[in-house]
């Protein structure tokens, strides 16, 4: 609620987040806020590393340091992912928010593989560390920094489903954790002459390291290609079957050129026996009003299917009856039939199940499997079957 408020505040029609003006201001916003809390936190804990004499704050800071880049190039990214699509580019340059996270993600490791030496350094030959009040004071403020901004983060974050955001408010979080270590080790250094302080420091550059290596990850999923949001899956499937005459939808496949930037084309199953030039204007219409709504780009292929013919649907049932037997078949469409002199052929894709059919073999012994029960009932029918995977 207060983030709401806060926002509010800050941004003309924050509510309004499929504007990519709102959206964009939501960032600047979210990155200015991170750049002066980082700044702050880092002056902080590199001054009280220093007269403290201790690496583990000291590596705590410069992660800080490496927060704010983090938000600078955050922005950067952004304003560059804004730019318009041009001929070289033509549907925009949106993945420039990934790359933006992926130079954080490198810098954040940098950070982690630099303070491991520090920290091992300090292991080897330690040393005395000088606990005072006002620094304990200083650092438990900063842990509850991290905890607000990691919460702001990824309250706006889930709001305009931006990955920069909410990888920041893992980051964040990650942040509080290291801190308090941070934090218990400084105190533990008044009662012990353990040099339990480049230990710690190890600890912490392990996870700042961790947390590089999950923003990596992160960030390249998106860029080869990673699976789409199930929201929009279905939301587009059920945009397409809430249209007149469109009675079955298949062959979705989404592609994700940045947030808010997202080319879709579907195959949408449509009687057989309908004027064209009817079924095109639904179809058109479809197209425009479902881009408009989801912040998409639509492409509706029709696929004609013959459901008037009682010859066609009993063939359809029996098939139908046949792979619900297996639970590795999803899923039946494009059902077509051709008659010849002496033989018929059945036409039809099946939907398989991508994580137990990995191989060609796989494939192969499905069409094999139901083709042969297909010829125990019609001895004479041939099936021409297509294998399509659902992931």
């Amino acid at each position: 609620m207060i983030f709401d408020f806060l926002t509010s505040k800050l941004i003309k029609n924050s509510e309004n987040v499929y504007d990519e003006q709102v959206r964009n201001k939501f960032v600047y916003v979210a990155g200015i806020i991170g750049i002066i809390s980082n700044l702050a936190l880092s002056i902080v804990k590199i001054f009280v590393g220093f007269i403290t004499s201790s690496v583990s704050i000291t590596a705590d800071g410069f992660n800080n340091l490496s927060d704010m880049a983090s938000s600078a190039i955050t922005i950067i990214g952004l304003k560059l992912a804004s730019r318009p699509a041009d001929k070289e580019h033509p549907f925009g340059h949106g993945r420039m928010e990934y790359l933006s996270a992926l130079i954080v993600a490198f810098m954040v490791m940098l950070v982690g593989i630099q303070f491991i030496k520090s920290s091992i350094e300090r292991i080897i030959n330690p040393v005395a560390i000088k606990f005072e009040l006002i620094p304990f004071i200083l650092l438990l403020l900063s842990v509850l920094v991290k905890i607000w901004l990691s919460t702001f983060n990824k309250s706006i974050g889930n709001k305009i489903n931006s990955s920069a955001l909410k990888a920041a408010a893992v980051d964040a979080m990650g942040d509080v954790f290291t801190s308090s270590c941070v934090l218990i080790s400084f105190l533990a250094s008044k009662f012990t002459t353990i040099p339990i302080d480049g230990y710690v420091g190890l600890i912490v550059s392990v996870a700042i390291l961790y947390a590089g290596f999950s923003l990596v990850k992160d960030t390249v999923s998106p860029l080869l290609g990673e699976a789409p949001d199930e929201e929009l899956v279905n939301a587009i499937k059920e945009g397409v079957m809430s249209y007149d005459n469109i009675i079955g939808v298949h062959d979705l496949i989404i592609h994700n050129y940045g947030v808010g930037r997202c080319m879709a084309s579907i195959h949408a199953e449509i009687p057989s026996n309908i004027d064209i030039v009817t079924i095109h204007n639904i179809i058109d219409t479809a197209e425009r009003e479902i881009s408009e709504k989801l912040n998409i780009y639509l492409v509706i292929h029709m696929d004609p299917m013959c459901i008037h013919c009682d010859r066609v649907k009993d063939e359809m049932s029996m098939v139908e009856k046949i792979i619900s037997k297996y639970e590795n078949i999803k899923s039946m469409h494009d059902f077509r039939r051709t008659e010849g002199e002496d033989k018929v052929n059945l036409i039809f894709d099946l939907v398989v199940d991508a994580h137990y059919v990995t191989t060609k073999e796989d494939e192969e012994e499905i069409k094999n499997t139901v083709s042969r029960e297909i010829k125990i009932l019609k001895p004479d029918y041939n099936c021409i079957i297509t294998i399509d995977k659902e992931f």
